[in-house]
């Protein structure tokens, strides 16, 4: 899960155990060293054939040898190989490019060349230089190399525009031609998903652009001030971040009218705003504060440059074709994503980071779902994408390119369940759906749940806004009604995440060996996948938003309006 890889012959080996595993009570082959005992009697401890079959991916995905399936390296490249073959054997149809299971994201890293340049003209004045670092930190553009706004400011609070709350940060100023300077994140007082929504730069962006702006500069916020960080971010400014190419060769950018310029500190805000400031700064500590968008006299020149690197990966599409001549053309998207962190900082030793629960077990967990609708021998009545996506731990990107670029026609999507690292170390009581309260998938999940024995459990990190988090949000973007999925926390649920979250979550003990992983639970939770894609599949009616619901209503999706 965000904050979000051996030859293709040795991966199609795999194939044999697993078949194995199906038919008669198994022990997992080793596949590591014999100098560390205790891992393999972990590792090679009988199971049940349906927990075998799980398992096996699971070791593969998640050995040391795929490093930690870093979306664009070598390993991830090895790791989709095999979610392909396994897509083969469990008789899904290649619903990638040109007739295979792979789908090409042509991925690209950004960063900042170097440390650009800002200068700020208050009207009658002198052109200043700000000072890197302590006044300014570049942004980068994904669609430009060379990015230069030279223009007037905007101050205009949290750059929030909702008539559902009649709220209007930019009410009563034109920006048209102007660069918007916002304060970064969002009231606490909004509901989580909301707050995560408008918090986020790209929310930021997209209605700047609206507005017609010219570009944005973020303000730090106080507490980020007071945290230190944005000498965190002075720091890492040149870090690259992923984006995927467009067909006219330029990064993707939701919002290239409206560039991301940078982000000022407070001690330069201060300055900018003068004897204001006191009054502005104290406003941004409470939720209450509506800031009046305001005009400030001056020209801000903003000149930064971007480089790119390509980094090209793939997803992984299968296709299990409906059999209702009406309904076949609509298609509910399962998918799960295939990469995680790579190789990082030692613990104790240990640099890779396997990430069997995130997202090994998810992945594992689609490819036998995947062969229970197989087994059954009953097509479903509408058609079903399975979809191992690259570089969610790198921003949903891999989501995004395929929600934008999908394999089938784009208005064809009905539905997406995501599986993002559903946590298998105790015996679940509840299923949760995050984002089930805004659209009939909510019933669907419980109803289908319910009839396995499974109940159905709320949110248990509101504040966390996970709706907004994983995968599943890309296919959000597009309109699609879409959950994601974990085994709830009823009961020891709370403890058991906990635990996972404290010790586990992006550290090199996510492996495949943890004595705590229970592989009963993972094929209970493939049950209840299966339950649910049933349900969706074979539905009368597709899936459509709640009337009125914000993301349905912002993003287009059936039903809301």
């Amino acid at each position: 899960m965000t904050s979000i890889r051996l030859a293709a012959s040795t991966a199609l080996m795999l194939l044999a155990p697993a078949a194995a595993a199906a038919q008669q009570q198994t022990t997992a082959p080793a596949v590591t060293t014999a100098t560390n005992p205790e891992r393999n009697a972990r590792l090679n401890a009988e199971l049940s054939p349906a927990e075998a079959a799980m398992k096996a991916h699971v070791m593969f995905l998640a050995s040391d040898a795929m490093k930690g399936r870093d979306a664009g390296s070598p390993e991830y490249d090895i790791a989709a190989q095999y979610v392909a073959s396994q897509f083969y054997a469990a008789g899904l149809r290649p619903g990638g490019d040109n007739g295979s299971y792979l789908q090409q994201v042509p991925l690209i890293t950004v960063k900042a060349k170097d440390q650009g340049r800002f200068t700020w003209t208050p009207a009658g004045g002198a052109a200043t230089p700000l000072v890197f670092c302590s006044d300014y930190v570049p942004g980068t553009n994904p669609a430009k190399a060379a990015t230069s706004v030279s223009a007037g400011v905007v101050f205009a609070g949290y750059g929030i525009v909702e008539p559902t709350i009649k709220r209007d940060d930019y009410a009563g100023v034109d920006v048209r031609g102007k660069i918007v300077l916002l304060f970064a994140g969002a009231p606490k007082s909004f509901h989580p998903e909301l707050r995560a929504h408008f918090g986020s730069a790209a929310s930021k962006r997209q209605i700047a652009e609206a507005k017609g702006a010219a570009g944005v500069i973020l303000i730090e916020g106080p507490a980020s001030a007071r945290a230190g960080g944005f000498k965190r971010l002075a720091e890492g400014y040149d870090r690259p971040r992923v984006t995927w190419t467009t067909k006219a060769g330029s990064g993707f950018d939701p919002s290239p009218r409206a560039p991301a310029l940078g982000a000022v500190s407070q001690a330069f805000a201060a300055r900018l705003f003068g004897a204001r400031w006191a009054a502005i700064a104290k406003g941004a500590e409470s939720d209450e504060t509506r800031f009046k968008a305001v005009a400030i006299p001056g020209t801000m020149t903003a000149a930064i440059n971007t480089e790119w690197t390509p980094l090209p990966s793939s997803n992984v599409v299968g296709v299990l074709p409906g059999s209702d001549p009406k309904l076949r053309n609509e298609y509910v998207v399962l998918s799960a994503h295939l990469d995680h962190v790579g190789v990082g900082t030692a613990v104790n030793g240990d640099a890779i980071y396997n990430g069997a629960e995130d997202n090994a077990v998810g992945i594992a967990s689609l490819i036998e779902e995947a062969k229970k609708f197989k087994a059954s021998g009953q097509a479903p009545k509408r058609s079903i994408l399975f979809v191992a996506v690259t570089a969610e731990e790198k921003g949903l990107v891999g989501a995004e390119y395929f929600a934008n670029n999908p394999t089938v026609p784009k208005g064809a999507m009905v539905a997406n369940v995501n599986l993002d690292m559903p946590i298998i170390t105790y015996k679940f009581e509840d299923v949760i759906a995050f984002g089930a309260e805004r659209s009939t998938l909510g019933s669907i999940v419980k109803r289908a749940a319910a009839n396995i024995g499974v109940g159905f459990g709320p949110d248990p990190m509101p504040d966390q806004g996970l709706f907004v988090r994983s995968d599943h949000y890309r296919f959000v973007q597009q309109g699609v009604p879409s959950v994601f999925l974990w085994p709830g926390q009823a009961g020891p649920g709370k403890a058991a995440v906990e635990d996972f979250f404290k010790n586990h979550y992006h550290k090199p003990s996510d492996e495949a060996w943890q004595p705590a992983l229970d592989w009963s639970q993972g094929v209970r939770f493939i049950d209840v996948n299966y339950a649910i894609a049933r349900e969706i599949a074979d539905g009368a009616e597709r899936p459509r938003w709640n009337k009125g619901d914000f993301f349905g209503t912002l993003y287009g999706g059936f039903g809301a309006k």
